[in-house]
């Protein structure tokens, strides 16, 4: 065999072996079974004056967080470890009125969804809207509203929880 024609064999052996590595070099698929790293807000109280129940929105995230670690789909950020990158950050809490603010701390506490929400009084009604928030993009994957008798304070924390299925 001439030298020539060795140096083309193995230039397309280079070449095959070269290109039978690009699949292996390419992003895993996406995995809809795969865990992922969510982190939930406490709930906005959005009533009106005289209506306002302030107390109720940690509680109402509590159901919420119970839940979607119940799916075994989501791996759930601690609220702990949010608070620890807000004071690390020296951001108090007016600044979280900002979505874009809560997705950045979100990125930087490596979770890749947020859930958002709030919940609202009037009358004899109470309504829970969520919001399940892709950190990187801000797109919402999906809102939930639910409602409840006012009164009931067991039935808002049914609503939380059948919220969250439905938003997971």
């Amino acid at each position: 065999m001439s030298i020539p024609r060795l140096y083309s064999v193995i230039a397309a052996f280079l070449t095959l072996i070269g290109l039978s590595c690009i699949p292996s070099c390419s992003q895993a698929p996406y995995d809809k079974n795969a865990v992922r790293t969510v982190a939930v807000w406490d709930l906005d109280d959005l009533s009106p004056e005289g209506y306002a129940r302030p107390d109720l929105g940690e509680l109402l995230s509590s159901r919420i967080i119970e839940t979607i670690q119940k799916t075994g789909r989501y791996s759930v950020i601690e609220r702990e470890r949010l608070r620890l990158v807000l004071e690390e950050l020296n951001l108090g809490t007016t600044t979280l009125v900002d979505e874009r603010t809560r997705l950045k701390l979100g990125k930087i506490s490596g979770a890749q969804f947020m859930v958002f929400g709030g919940y609202q009084v009037i009358g004899s009604t109470m309504r829970i809207d969520l919001r399940l928030v892709e950190v990187e993009t801000g797109r919402v994957r999906k809102a939930v509203q639910k409602t409840a008798s006012s009164g009931d304070i067991s039935g808002w924390l049914d609503s939380a929880q059948k919220a969250a299925e439905e938003l997971v």
